[in-house]
Parts: C-alpha cells; structure tokens; sequence
C-alpha cells in the first residue's frame, strides 16, 4: 500500500499562482476580488452553485440568490466578462459561449476581536474574510481543449445506434408465476 503525500500549503499556493498565470496567456479572463468580509465557509456555497455554468447562467443564478455573497459574486463576474471583452476586443460576447472555467476562495485576514464574558474575561471574536478568484473562458475559443472534448462527444453520440433493450432478471421474474411456499395439509 502506498503512503499519500499530502502538499505543502505553499507548494498549492505557488502552482495556483501559476495555473492563473497560464490562464492570463491563453485568453481566459481573470477577476479577484480581495477582503471580503463574510467567512470562506459562506461564500464557497455561494461559487459552488455557479462553478462550471455558462455565464448568463451563472448571472440570473446569482441575481435571484438571497445569500450576501451572491450580489458580490455577481459583480465580480461582470468584471471579468469586461476583462475578457478588453482581452478579446475582435471577438463578440454573444458568439463567444463564456463559462466559468474556475472560482475559489481564499481564507483572507482575520480581525481579532474581544468580546465581554462573565466574571472578567473576554471571548475571541474572529472576523473572517476571503479572497475570491474568477476564472471565464470560451468554449469556442480556437486554444481551447474543453471545445474539442464537447466536439468529440457529439461525434460519438452521432455514431451510437439506439441499443436494443434487454429484459433484466427482475422483469423475469415478474413474468413467471409465483409459486406458493405455505404448506398445504
């Protein structure tokens, strides 16, 4: 059995700045938006509900969402279709099919503060913030592998005649009769 080596925070830290790096060459669009001030836990319940949508998706998603990290989300997601536009000015946006290729968030700064309790004490009161990182793409963009990948499982769904539907054991047995186990005397 082979042990599992978990990474060092920083060696993730450093290939996530690199992965983003990439992403800036190849014609995605970045947006982040740093200090935040709601706890990672709720905002990542709000980037899991649009990872992976199309972007008019993801908007009327986050528009009709009453969570507080959705109105933020939304705006950072404008901000990068207007990144892609800047980045991409001889393509249109409607013919483009942007997605959102990767959203995390970060753990940002903590606030520490001091809370009374009873007899003289005081509790912790940490104020989380995040960092939440944007990552669109096209589906149509020439570099793209996802395109290709979308274009090879049409191909194949063209190529499959509809199999014919065998019967199963259950649908057997349903068709024989069923036979009495009480003993008659």
């Amino acid at each position: 059995m082979e042990a599992v080596l978990k990474k060092r925070r920083s060696v993730l830290k450093r290939e996530k700045k690199e992965q983003i790096k990439l992403a800036k060459k190849q014609g995605a669009a970045v947006a982040s938006l740093n200090n935040v001030p709601t706890s990672t836990r709720k905002m990542r319940l709000v980037a899991d509900l649009v990872r992976g949508k199309k972007v008019n998706i993801a908007l009327g998603i986050l528009k009709l969402q009453p969570k507080s990290g959705a109105a933020r989300l939304e705006v950072l997601l404008l901000s990068a279709i207007s990144n892609w536009q800047i980045k991409n000015p001889d393509l249109r946006l409607e013919e483009a099919d942007l997605f959102i290729k990767e959203i995390f968030v970060d753990g940002g700064r903590m606030l520490k503060r001091l809370r009374p309790a009873p007899q003289g004490r005081g509790y912790r009161v940490r104020k989380r913030s995040n960092h939440v990182t944007l990552v669109i793409d096209s589906i149509k963009f020439p570099g793209n592998t996802l395109q290709q990948d979308v274009e090879t499982a049409e191909e194949k769904k063209a190529e499959k005649p509809a199999a014919k539907k065998t019967s199963s054991k259950k649908e057997e047995k349903k068709a024989e009769p069923k036979k009495s186990t009480k003993k008659t005397k």
